[in-house]
């Protein structure tokens, strides 16, 4: 066994065992929390056990290249998959986190699952029970492949928010508040996609 067979064995430790219960059961993520622009995006992710996708893992820890490949077998493969997000002004008005919740419960709409397992965030009021795993994006395949989903769906918002107000780098930093980020936003002003409620210590 290779290492990224040891990886996968890893992951789906926490899956098997409700496999083999026959529980329904979906693994939720969320990607864009700490950026200061775009929304804030979750997935929901059904997966069935079999193929097994070699390469699913927390998406922190692939190329992008990589993650946009996982995230062709993910949808292509996956029993369910929903995405759902939260707009800035939702996050300057109710927070990041009451935001990150909205995104989780639109992501979980529809979703055949009696069982959600969240990468650390309880406390969603989801249509089934909720077990919070904390770094569960690490620890957990079905959550991982949310991890993916997530992060690559809000990527690709942020290149397409680069081609809409260029000037700021949004496809090379994607919105973090990076050295490059804040001298553009200083320089530039704030474009309608920033987080008003994270930047007023930059502008």
């Amino acid at each position: 066994m290779n290492k990224r067979e040891e990886r996968l064995n890893t992951l789906v430790q926490t899956d098997r065992p409700l496999w083999e219960a026959g529980i329904r059961f979906a693994g939720m993520d969320e990607a864009g929390r700490g950026p200061l622009v775009g929304n804030v995006v979750a997935g929901c992710v059904v997966m069935p056990p079999e193929p097994l996708l070699l390469w699913v893992d927390d998406s922190k820890k692939l190329s992008p290249q990589r993650r946009e490949k996982v995230f062709e077998e993910i949808m292509a493969n996956a029993l369910f998959v929903g995405v759902g997000q939260a707009s800035p002004e939702e996050i300057d008005q109710y927070n990041i986190l009451q935001a990150t919740k909205m995104a989780m419960r639109r992501a979980a709409e529809n979703a055949p699952a009696d069982l959600f397992l969240i990468d650390a965030v309880q406390g969603l009021g989801l249509p089934g029970e909720e077990r919070g795993i904390i770094h569960g994006d690490a620890l957990c395949y079905s959550i991982a492949a949310a991890s993916i989903v997530a992060k690559v769906t809000r990527d690709r918002q942020m290149e397409e928010l680069d081609a809409q107000y260029p000037g700021y780098g949004f496809a090379q930093h994607k919105g973090y508040g990076t050295a490059q980020h804040i001298a553009a936003l200083r320089e530039l002003g704030p474009c309608p996609a920033h987080r008003r409620s994270f930047i007023t210590h930059f502008v």
